[in-house]
């Protein structure tokens, strides 16, 4: 039976699902443009110095000959910052505000303070208006994710306003914090609050690969431990390429398969009737490939739906989380090496021998009920596929929907039995936990031998 899309939505709303239960962390956001673009009518890269070759009369050619003759977008950027700066100390001087005539600036502010401008014009003032626009849905259910945090090459300030508790950390500040914290938007090419930081010339970004390395040393501790989902990027975009690099460094050039590393893209022309590719291979730099998990859709709910399954930090204030963390850290790295403090390590030891007394001295309440079910289903269906010596979950859930093709009334996901319950863990989210009864049963099933899986 040929699979559709429907198969595909379920396929991966799964796979997400145990990618982050296997974790047991938030994922991580990696946002370009086109997200953006989507939400408000951003403009890409060539669309945002198109408009600005209107608003400098020194660029006299078409637009067209300066993507034909340099081609790169970042070179492009280079000649309009010089011809912006010309314009700016001539004719053009009213155009900007006073303070960026002093020496303390770069010629090419001139070309981001209008960029700036420009992106400040027309992100709506509100989240309301975004929320009522015609993707407020799939707005509240990228909210709902509630990132570990989130890595970003775009300027505008769109994600503030999705995630307004987590923290702005703007360009090479990050490599001033002595730890990563949690609940963080890292904007690595600046932002429109501060247009001097924006990456956008040449002379920017060779600037920002000199650095670069550090910054990749940081992020790359947050990818190794996390889901990541590339959004708003296509698959050659070279901000991908370049984090995918340094991944691949990091994993020494295996061919494998990245497990937890997903790119979502949108394709309007995604039908019903076909089943894409799960799967994509990237060329990173020369002869260097790596395989990551593939999502294409023309709708994202589903896919923001699934990546909120885990809500580890759905009842959590991130503010004051990260402001915890931040204690934490000073008073481990700081106020006990100089004795600052007096510590009750007898306490503290009795406190951290369980989760639950832990949670107590943060003052968290105990928010799992599970207790009882982690020991009687103490497996996700990943675990279950791997007893039955399967790669991940599919082959198990491939016996399931056979044992349901031969009785439609052995459908053992459809109820909570003794061979599998569904927790709910939000408003429109679950998981789920299957028994040790259930893999007995499922290894006879795939030997060929009688099951005697019964849901009476």
């Amino acid at each position: 039976m040929k699979r559709k899309y429907g198969d595909y939505v379920e396929y991966y709303s799964e796979d997400i699902r145990e990618t982050l239960q296997h974790g047991g962390c938030q994922p991580i956001l990696f946002v370009g443009s086109g997200l953006s673009k989507r939400y408000f009518g951003a403009p890409n890269w060539l669309e945002l110095l198109g408009e600005m070759k209107k608003i400098c009369p020194k660029i006299e050619k078409e637009f067209a000959y300066y993507v034909q003759s340099l081609q790169d977008p970042i070179k492009i950027g280079e000649v309009f910052s010089e011809l912006f700066s010309e314009w700016a100390w001539s004719e053009g001087k009213g155009n900007f505000p006073e303070h960026l005539f002093s020496n303390e600036f770069n010629k090419n502010i001139y070309l981001k303070h209008q960029v700036s401008e420009l992106f400040k014009k027309i992100l709506p003032l509100d989240t309301l208006t975004l929320s009522n626009g015609a993707y407020g849905e799939e707005l509240a259910l990228l909210k709902n994710i509630n990132p570990h945090a989130v890595v970003t090459t775009n300027y505008d300030q769109l994600l503030e306003q999705i995630f307004p508790n987590y923290e702005t950390i703007i360009g090479q500040k990050i490599l001033r914090k002595s730890y990563l914290s949690i609940g963080e938007i890292f904007k690595i090419h600046g932002c429109v609050s501060d247009p001097s930081t924006l990456v956008l010339t040449s002379s920017d970004y060779d600037l920002f690969k000199s650095k670069k390395q550090y910054l990749s040393a940081k992020l790359l501790t947050y990818f190794a431990e996390h889901p990541l989902l590339f959004i708003g990027y296509s698959a050659e975009d070279p901000n991908i390429k370049s984090i995918l690099y340094d991944i691949d460094q990091m994993i020494d050039g295996k061919y494998d398969l990245i497990p937890n590393i997903y790119i979502l893209e949108w394709n309007p022309e995604v039908t019903d009737d076909v089943f894409p590719a799960t799967e994509k291979v990237i060329a990173v730099n020369g002869d260097r490939n790596l395989r990551l998990k593939s999502i294409v859709a023309n709708d994202f709910s589903w896919v923001f739906q699934a990546f909120a399954s885990g809500e580890a930090l759905a009842k959590v204030d991130t503010k004051l989380l990260r402001a915890l963390m931040a204690r934490t850290h000073d008073l481990v790295r700081c106020n006990l090496p100089k004795s600052k403090i007096e510590i009750d390590f007898t306490t503290l030891q009795h406190a951290v021998e369980s989760d639950e007394s832990f949670s107590k001295l943060l003052g968290l309440a105990n928010l799992s009920e599970s207790s009882q079910i982690n020991i009687t289903h103490p497996f996700t269906l990943t675990a279950v596929g791997i007893q039955l010596g399967f790669p991940n979950w599919n082959g198990a859930n491939q016996l399931l929907e056979k044992i349901k093709e031969e009785d439609e009334a052995i459908d053992v996901k459809a109820s909570d039995n003794k061979y599998h319950v569904e927790i709910r863990s939000g408003n429109k989210s679950s998981f789920r936990k299957y028994s040790q009864e259930l893999i007995d049963e499922l290894k006879k099933f795939r030997n060929g031998e009688q099951h005697s899986i019964s849901l009476s």
